[in-house]
Formats: structure tokens, C-alpha cells, sequence
């Protein structure tokens, strides 16, 4: 039996908890929680030890669950964990459906992953995506113009938090203005378990029909559809995992809508944070870090990854065929790397944050999202210095049976 890589060796303490080595499977509902709660369930399992055994709403048998920072880099980063293992198992999961198809990216692993991701990196490197800066900005600017000439009270959400995400993401992967509309609603059916399985479903075989279209006669360009299409001609990729990145890149775009409303939520609900980054822009690009990791930007985990071989994480026995989970928020909560990690501090340095995931499988439009999210508030707090919600606190709702938490709106006023 193999330690994993890079991980601290068990303590007799933390071997002495586990007792045979196996903890007890702990039942986690994901329960359906309000603004930037977080999850007493994985607050109780960080407690209870670094490794410990989860049973999630649907699929079969149980998974190990790591919540410590320092774990789940080495586990991310570690070649004998398998995604691509995970589509041949009806592993334990949150969402009643598995919302990537078996081609895509995300449940890949290298070397084949690294090829389908090289594809699509040109439009996500630093330089790609600092060349989108001005489009972005112009296209927020026209959306705040739209706000403030139809005046207060409006919902944030509905007319900023969800049109801009949308607007960049389909102008990044090459969409056309029109097929916008319906990009963003088979985006919400897919990443909602609201509707049921079979609805989630039929919204992803149309937006892979969609893109299968779209990559038959797009032409090469700089955009995603255009690059895929390149390397779907070059052979590099089939057009089958183009269609499945393409998908992937599509819906992860529209986390920013949820992601950037819980930041304005903190901020509307703890003014002096949004005073401080008024008057201080220097520290905007800090604050957007410390939000993203302070935020519970998914609920539950993502997705699992198959051991191949018996090893052992911190006196733990982990066989091979066993299912294992990460927890990004758990990671960021750590207080053996964050201290006070539930505060929010705009000068915590360093900030090494995994929001974005880590490894080989870390989000490729995490610089574009930071880009969006650094756009939405400074432009928010410098425009409109008067912005505060509309409605009593508690009227606000989440939206119901999301993967990725985010508030249904915003309404203010200024």
C-alpha cells in the first residue's frame, strides 16, 4: 500500500479516530440553505476528521470525502485518481443526473485531457482574456446604462448579474446575440435538479445538438467554436469532445451570475465592506479573492474521482475502485492555512484559495471569471455609490435545487 503524494503523514491521533480505518458513512442531504450559509453538514464532517465517508442524495454506495487544504491539492494533482473511471460507476452525487457527457474535458484524465484542454487555451490565457477586457466593460457599461435610465427599484440579478456572464461567455465561445436566449435557459435547466432529471437531460442533448451544429460550419477563429472547430479538422480531438467542452465551457460561464450575486449580497448586507472598496480601488483585485473564497460558490461537492490502486491518506485505507470527493469550500475554510478563515479580510496575504480547483482539471476560465467578477464591482460600487437592497434581508430567496448556490435576485434601489 502507497501514501498519496504530497500528503502530510497520519498522526497516531488522527489513525486512533478512524479506528478500523473505515469512519462512519454520514448521510448529507444538501440541504437547500440561504445567502452565503455554510453547510452545517460539511462543518460537522471537517470536524470530524480530514477523511470520513459520505452518502450523498443520489446514485449508489458511499465516497470519501477530503476537506483539508493541503489534501486536496495533493489528491487533485495525484495521476492514480481517475475521473474518467467515474463514468462507468453510478457513483453516490448530489444532482439526480451526470451533467457531463462522457467525452467532455471534465472526466477526462492526461494525457488525453491535456490535449482537449490545449485546444480551447488560447482564449483563456492572460492575453486572451485581457484583449476581452474592453468588449466586456462596454457591454457592462450598456447594461448599467439600461439600469440607471429606467431608474429604482430594479432586480441586479435579472438585469446585470445574469445578462453580462452571458453576454462574455457567448462571446468568448463564438454564440451569436440571438441564440443567447436560450443558451441561458437550457444552462438553468441543466444545473438544476428543480425540474427533475429527465428535464435536465433534454436541455443537454439540445445544447449538444446545438453545438454540433454550430461546429459543422464555424469557421476557424479565436473564439472556443472556432478553435474546436480547428482542432476537430486537425484531428486532435473528435468532434464528439469538442461538443462536450464546448457544453462544459457553456454552463461553467454562467456561475459567474451566481457567483458575483453573493458577492453583492455581502456587500449589500455589510456596507462598510462595499465603503472600503469604494474608497480603496487598490484593493479591489485582493477583495475579489478573499470573496471567491469565502463564498459557498457550489452546494455539496462536484465531482468524484476513482482510486486504481489500495493506498492510504492519513492512516486511512483507501482501496482501489473506491469513489473520492474533494471540498473546495472546506479547503478555504481551512484554519491551518487560513486563520479566522470565517471572516472576511480584503488584506489576507496569502490567499491561496482553491475556488477555481487545482491540478490538471483547475477551471480554465478562471482568469476570465475573475475578469467578469473584478468588472462587476468596481463598475456596480463606482456608478451607483448609493446601491442598497430594496426588500427586507430576509425576503430574499436562493434559487431552489441549484448545483451551483446563487440568489434567484437582487432587487435594489439607489
Amino acid at each position: 500500500m502507497t501514501t498519496v503524494a504530497g500528503l502530510p503523514a497520519s498522526s497516531g491521533a488522527e489513525a486512533a479516530a478512524t479506528g478500523d480505518g473505515l469512519p462512519p458513512v454520514r448521510d448529507w442531504p444538501a440541504p437547500e440553505l440561504k445567502g452565503t450559509e455554510f453547510d452545517p453538514v460539511l462543518a460537522e464532517l471537517m470536524q470530524e476528521g480530514p477523511v470520513t465517508r459520505i452518502r450523498l442524495p443520489h446514485g449508489e454506495g458511499w465516497a470519501w470525502l477530503l476537506t483539508r487544504h493541503d489534501d486536496v491539492k495533493a489528491f487533485t494533482n495525484d495521476p492514480r485518481f481517475s475521473r474518467a473511471a467515474v463514468m462507468e460507476r453510478d457513483v453516490t452525487r448530489l444532482a439526480p443526473h451526470f451533467i457531463p457527457s462522457k467525452e467532455a474535458v471534465g472526466v477526462q484524465d492526461p494525457p488525453h485531457h491535456t490535449t482537449l484542454r490545449r485546444a480551447v487555451a488560447p482564449a483563456f490565457t492572460s492575453r486572451g482574456v485581457e484583449r476581452l477586457r474592453e468588449r466586456a466593460q462596454a457591454m457592462l457599461d450598456e447594461l448599467v446604462d439600461r439600469l440607471v435610465a429606467q431608474g429604482p427599484p430594479a432586480d441586479l440579478t435579472e438585469q446585470v448579474l445574469a445578462p453580462f456572464p452571458l453576454a462574455v461567455v457567448c462571446e468568448v465561445m463564438g454564440v451569436p446575440e440571438a441564440d443567447r436566449p436560450r443558451m441561458h435557459a437550457w444552462t438553468v435547466r441543466i444545473l438544476s435538479s428543480a425540474e427533475g432529471a429527465e428535464r435536465s437531460e433534454e436541455a443537454k442533448r439540445a445544447m449538444c445538438g446545438y453545438f454540433a451544429e454550430r461546429l459543422r460550419t464555424q469557421p476557424e477563429g479565436e473564439d472556443v467554436l472556432g478553435l474546436l472547430a480547428a482542432a476537430v479538422a486537425r484531428g486532435e480531438v473528435s468532434a464528439t469532445e469538442a461538443v462536450g467542452l464546448a457544453l462544459l465551457i457553456q454552463i461553467g460561464g454562467e456561475a459567474v451570475t451566481n457567483n458575483t450575486g453573493n458577492m453583492l449580497y455581502l456587500l449589500l448586507t455589510r456596507p462598510e465592506l462595499a465603503d472600503r472598496l469604494r474608497t480603496d480601488r487598490d484593493l479591489r483585485p485582493a477583495a475579489i479573492d478573499e470573496l471567491l473564497r469565502y463564498i459557498p460558490h457550489r452546494n455539496s461537492v462536484g465531482l468524484s474521482r476513482i482510486a486504481m490502486e489500495d493506498m492510504e491518506i492519513r492512516g486511512v485505507r483507501i482501496a482501489a475502485g473506491d469513489a473520492v470527493y474533494v471540498s473546495y469550500l472546506a479547503a478555504n475554510r481551512d484554519p491551518e492555512v487560513f486563520p479566522d478563515p470565517d471572516t472576511i479580510d480584503f488584506t489576507r496575504s496569502p490567499n491561496p484559495h482553491v475556488a477555481f480547483g487545482h491540478g490538471p482539471h483547475y477551471c480554465v476560465g478562471g482568469m476570465l471569471a475573475r475578469l467578469e467578477s473584478e468588472l462587476l464591482v468596481g463598475t456596480l460600487l463606482d456608478r451607483l455609490p448609493d446601491l442598497r437592497l430594496a426588500v427586507p434581508e430576509d425576503e430574499l430567496r436562493w434559487r431552489p435545487g441549484a448545483l451551483i448556490r446563487g440568489p434567484e435576485g437582487l432587487p435594489v434601489t439607489w
